[in-house]
């Protein structure tokens, strides 16, 4: 089948857009107003940008309260969700009032950072603290800006627990790292294979 996305003649029950660009990565994104109020929210157009530096990004649909915070105090920390914490990472996904805790929420402590103010979630096993670079409202073909947001942050820390370490590298089967497919469904990480690359 083929369709266009503008006529989005698909015929489908459901756009199948986010289905085929899967799986994403969650960044579970941790910041504070201005005023020092915490809060926490799962984005699935996250990922790594660039490695040198290290640089992540993530997207919202609409100008929400991660994105106003980040603008706002310059910071903000990705919390990788593991398979075990899906539960709280859902519950914080509630469209709440401004001001809630979504920490409170869903039952998560916070955990003090080492370079930025923004707390981060005690029981992840790995959190990447960021600084702010830019955040670019996305613009159409046609030059009309969208309600996307997409924030740029440099990774000035990275937290990793011990436990998920083997033999010296990150073993993402000790924690099985959630990701976002379509519709509403989710997978994780359990099973890795390694291929070299090619000299040709």
């Amino acid at each position: 089948m083929f369709y266009e996305t503008e006529k989005n003649d698909h015929g489908l029950p459901h756009n199948p857009f986010k289905a085929i660009v899967a799986p994403r990565p969650i960044g579970w994104i941790s910041s504070l107003d201005q005023e020092g109020k915490p809060n926490l929210a799962p984005y699935s157009f996250f990922n790594a940008v660039c490695d040198t530096p290290p640089i992540v990004m993530f997207s919202s649909s609409g100008y929400k309260d991660s994105v106003g915070n980040v603008d706002a105090t310059g910071e903000f920390v990705c919390n990788m969700v593991s398979l075990d914490l899906k539960d709280q990472m859902n519950q914080s996904s509630a469209a709440v009032p401004h001001g809630t805790s979504e920490f409170d929420l869903s039952g998560l402590d916070m955990a003090p950072s080492r370079l930025v103010k923004a707390p981060r979630v005690a029981h992840a096993v790995t959190a990447l603290e960021c600084r702010h670079l830019q955040t670019l409202r996305m613009t159409g073909l046609d030059g009309t800006e969208t309600d996307s947001y997409v924030v740029f942050g440099q990774v000035v820390g990275i937290h990793i627990d011990d436990s998920v370490l083997v033999d010296g590298l990150v073993d993402v089967t000790r924690y099985k790292p959630l990701s976002r497919l379509g519709y509403m469904d989710y997978a994780a990480v359990g099973e890795v294979f390694q291929m070299g690359r090619p000299k040709v």
